[in-house]
């Protein structure tokens, strides 16, 4: 079944937005309450490093990065507004880095062989922030940078990064836009923030964007997975995966509208291990709701860990 890692750090309950904001630190409490000895036995548990700036940089320019670091609050000060969703408070920068960090450690510890795939749960998410602009939440586009890490490290020459969160990874598809050796697929919900993931955006044809119509439940969703974004993958034949693991499709989340439940969460990543021929790092993006957040992530780490290659590799009918 391979080893699993699960990649986390107490500096991450430390950025802390504005009382009500949605992206609290119960998100990450929730998370590792349910990824729990009992629950999830065998995992590896491993403490995200330091991300450093060098590493950052390879997605935002450095006089941007600096900038932002120089935002930060002192302790006990009021958190700095960054656009009308995202914040820096004190312990925002630590908690960021630890979040790039960890999915470096990801991609090294699978690249070395220490196990066979990760989930880092960090705060804050990363897939919307654009090279020199924090938006949604979102500082520093974390999967992005750990993408261009495996390739520039490892010298990899097929880095995939798949977006299941419900919001279109828009810093992402931007290093699409200027990177045709980087392939990014998103499938979200069409027509809410941050308006951008229409289907005929393909860049250099490294770019995949699936959006479905709000209500949208399993059966059309797990369709649209199947037959658009699977083949592409297929096709790119990616050495390594990562994956921006967002959790705010399902019917009980309240910043979107989609109706998934619980278990398609355990089938997509099933099927991104097929694809990725059990070769996966994921980082958590969204998720507000939260027991379905943690009953979510829960099936998302037990199916990492419990995965069975198929015979032969690959997808089988795709």
């Amino acid at each position: 079944m391979g080893k699993t890692a699960l990649i986390t750090h107490m500096a991450c309950f430390e950025h802390r937005p504005p009382a009500g904001h949605p992206e609290s630190p119960e998100r990450l409490r929730v998370v590792l309450e349910a990824l729990n000895e009992t629950a999830c036995p065998d995992l590896i548990r491993v403490q995200a490093p330091l991300g450093q700036i060098e590493d950052i940089a390879r997605v935002h320019p450095l006089a941007r990065i600096e900038e932002i670091i120089g935002l930060e609050p002192a302790a006990g000060a009021r958190s700095h507004q960054l656009d009308p969703d995202t914040y820096v408070s004190a312990g925002s920068i630590e908690a960021a880095q630890r979040g790039v960090g960890a999915v470096i450690a990801g991609v090294d510890g699978l690249m070395k062989g220490a196990f066979d795939r990760a989930f880092c749960a960090t705060r804050p998410p990363g897939h919307h922030a654009e090279a020199a602009t924090p938006m949604g939440f979102c500082i520093w586009n974390s999967a992005a940078i750990a993408a261009l890490y495996a390739r520039e490290t490892y010298g990899l020459k097929r880095v995939a990064l798949v977006d299941f969160d419900v919001h279109h990874g828009n810093g992402s598809q931007e290093l699409a836009e200027r990177d045709p050796d980087f392939f990014y697929a998103s499938i979200h919900q069409g027509g809410i923030y941050p308006g951008s993931g229409f289907a005929d955006e393909r860049a250099a044809g490294n770019l995949v964007n699936v959006p479905v119509p709000a209500a949208t439940a399993s059966a059309d969703w797990r369709a649209a997975v199947e037959s658009q974004i699977l083949p592409a993958l297929v096709d790119f034949e990616p050495e390594i995966l990562i994956v921006s693991a967002g959790f705010d499709g399902h019917r009980l989340d309240p910043l979107a509208g989609l109706n998934l439940e619980t278990d398609d969460y355990r089938w997509i990543t099933e099927r991104l291990l097929d694809v990725s021929q059990g070769k996966l790092v994921s980082t958590l993006e969204g998720g507000y709701h939260l027991q379905a957040l943690a009953a979510s992530v829960l099936a998302h780490v037990q199916t990492l860990q419990t995965y069975k290659p198929r015979s032969g590799g690959g997808l089988a009918g795709v």
